[in-house]
């Protein structure tokens, strides 16, 4: 993958292993970034498990920068996965403080990624507007002023718990992508009809995350400019008042590809990713996640004018891929498919290991 011209490559060469500093003024050793990987690890009612507790710590001691759980949940009717890591109770704490230790034990940045699965839940799909092919029922105000409430709640546990910082999940159809999607949210209320509305639900869940957490507690965000009715202009606006905001400390853009052309045929030429690396950012750093399959990938999201790559299959791959990196920058990722054994070498328990046999050509067949 190349995306970028010589001068800008040759000037990224050694960035990866840079220092990254946040506005909340956290400091990233690096810019390798785990990707919020789904790994339906923990125990059915979202309590910590000790293989999701190896995963994740493995990450953090083969030295990455920015170590993040998988989506986690922030209200038991938003669950979406059956093994997901749970962040709406109390319960929960004790693993999760264990979690966030382990984690910056390595100095690597514990963060939590904080979900809502919506019309996409387990327990009852919900969204901003019923959707009778995806059936799902709207959310009353009421509701989604309690939901909004969740996501903030479940900062707070965060914190309690240790973590340095969380991100908002607004990607993939979840709950607040819903909110952002013309085609999912057809609200008449101030949660609906205009952008401005349809985006109320995130800022306030940013302003309340500020409002009830300490300084220095950093702030992502995620969001995908495409499908689930997300329209690229649109998107594009949200993270640019994002920046202007300064009120997180970074965008996670979720690319599926980061070398793809727009699916919108008005804004095809060029990258999707350009049409945020062009963004006035301020202090907000910008992040990429998608099919970023190598270091030498990873260079080129830098070289392309990104902060940091956002790392998921690689990192699965070798949990020690930036110390691999810092000492032979043209590192070879493993080819794939790879056998059962040597996931669970890599710290993948059984559940994560089934769940990668979705991913086709990944893992090797059983005979």
């Amino acid at each position: 993958m190349r995306i970028t011209c010589a001068p800008l490559y040759l000037r990224a060469m050694t960035e990866l292993t840079n220092a990254l500093t946040f506005i909340s003024g956290a400091t990233l050793k690096n810019r390798f970034v785990l990707s919020p990987l789904t790994n339906l690890q923990s125990h059915p009612d979202g309590v910590l498990s000790d293989d999701e507790f190896r995963w994740l710590t493995m990450r953090a001691e083969g030295g990455f920068g920015l170590t993040m759980t998988c989506a986690a949940s922030v209200q038991e009717s938003g669950v979406g996965f059956p093994g997901q890591l749970g962040f709406h109770d109390d319960k929960h704490l004790p693993g999760l403080t264990r979690l966030a230790a382990g984690i910056k034990d390595y100095g690597s940045h514990a963060v939590a990624q904080l979900q809502h699965s919506g019309l996409r839940s387990l327990n009852g799909a919900k969204a901003p507007s019923a959707d009778e092919k995806l059936k799902a029922e709207a959310m009353t105000l009421d509701e989604v002023r309690v939901s909004r409430d969740c996501f903030i709640a479940a900062a707070q546990r965060a914190e309690r718990a240790g973590f340095d910082g969380v991100e908002l999940h607004g990607a993939h159809g979840y709950l607040i992508c819903s909110f952002l999607s013309p085609e999912l949210n057809r609200r008449e209320d101030e949660y609906g009809a205009s952008p401005e509305n349809r985006a109320r639900f995130l800022f306030e869940i940013i302003d309340g995350v500020r409002a009830a957490t300490k300084p220095g507690f950093s702030l992502g965000v995620r969001l995908s400019p495409e499908r689930w009715g997300i329209q690229l202009m649109e998107s594009r606006d949200v993270a640019q008042r994002l920046m202007r905001d300064a009120k997180i400390d970074y965008i996670d853009m979720s690319l599926w590809d980061v070398t793809k052309e727009p699916n919108e045929e008005a804004f095809k030429g060029r990258t999707l990713a350009s049409y945020f690396t062009e963004l006035e950012r301020g202090d907000v750093r910008l992040g990429a996640a998608g099919k970023i399959m190598s270091a030498q990938d990873a260079r080129d999201v830098l070289a392309a004018g990104f902060d940091f790559p956002i790392i998921g299959r690689v990192a699965i791959l070798h949990h020690d891929l930036p110390k691999r990196v810092a000492a032979d920058p043209n590192f070879t990722p493993v080819a794939t498919p790879v056998s059962e054994a040597y996931l669970r070498e890599e710290g993948l328990g059984p559940a994560f290991v089934t769940y990668m046999r979705n991913w086709k050509g990944f893992v090797e067949d059983v005979a």
